[in-house]
């Protein structure tokens, strides 16, 4: 699948966006206007773009391993403002993922109907590449390891006796961010693959 680096950097700048955005909306909804008094509720890049995670780091990921994955700076919340204080920290913290895989259905139901349509080739191809990354940043997001989105939703669904392990995985989120990164692509992979092909009706081919 032959497209411009420089154009999924493009997509993957939207789709991190997005996710961020759809956090400050979330919080905003639930009484924090932290984010829009920020002037955060934007899909304006320039308001987001993280020179390491949306550039830096997506080019090396790239360079070396043939994966992108990136972010954006993250949308500021004051979660003593949430009107839901039991849940609504892991609502916050979903929301980015949920926005992500959002997308992905939408443009992988265009992929799916892509012969009734009658979508060219090249339509095509980039809404594969719309489909995969907005599911590989779902995914990603959604693991239980801090500081990713997940970790928020994990550790709202601890019962007190267990908040220990929170204090562990934030004390030491470095190393497991490290293992994350390097290692836990053999289960990150087919997890996409999977909702790629549930998704879609197609197989993930060529990554």
């Amino acid at each position: 699948m032959q497209i411009d680096f420089i154009f999924i950097i493009a997509i993957l700048i939207m789709s991190v966006v997005i996710h961020e955005v759809s956090h400050g909306y979330v919080a905003y909804m639930l009484g924090d206007p932290t984010a829009k008094l920020a002037g955060r509720l934007t899909l304006n890049p320039m308001s987001h773009i993280d020179l390491l995670g949306s550039i830096v780091v997506p080019l090396l990921m790239y360079l070396s391993t043939g994966f992108i994955i990136g972010w954006a700076k993250p949308v500021p919340y004051n979660p003593y403002n949430l009107k839901n204080q039991r849940w609504g920290i892991a609502l916050v913290g979903a929301a980015g993922a949920l926005s992500n895989f959002l997308l992905a259905i939408v443009f992988g139901l265009f992929i799916r109907f892509g012969d009734l349509l009658h979508l060219p080739g090249p339509f095509l191809e980039i809404f594969i590449i719309i489909v995969v990354l907005n599911i590989l940043l779902g995914v990603f997001n959604l693991l239980p390891v801090p500081p990713l989105d997940g970790s928020k939703v994990f550790f709202s669904l601890l019962p007190y006796r267990l908040l220990y392990i929170q204090d562990f995985l934030e004390r030491h989120w470095l190393f497991f961010i490290f293992i994350v990164i390097f290692f836990a692509w053999r289960i990150i992979i087919p997890v996409v693959g999977a909702l790629f092909s549930l998704i879609t009706g197609l197989p993930l081919t060529g990554f």
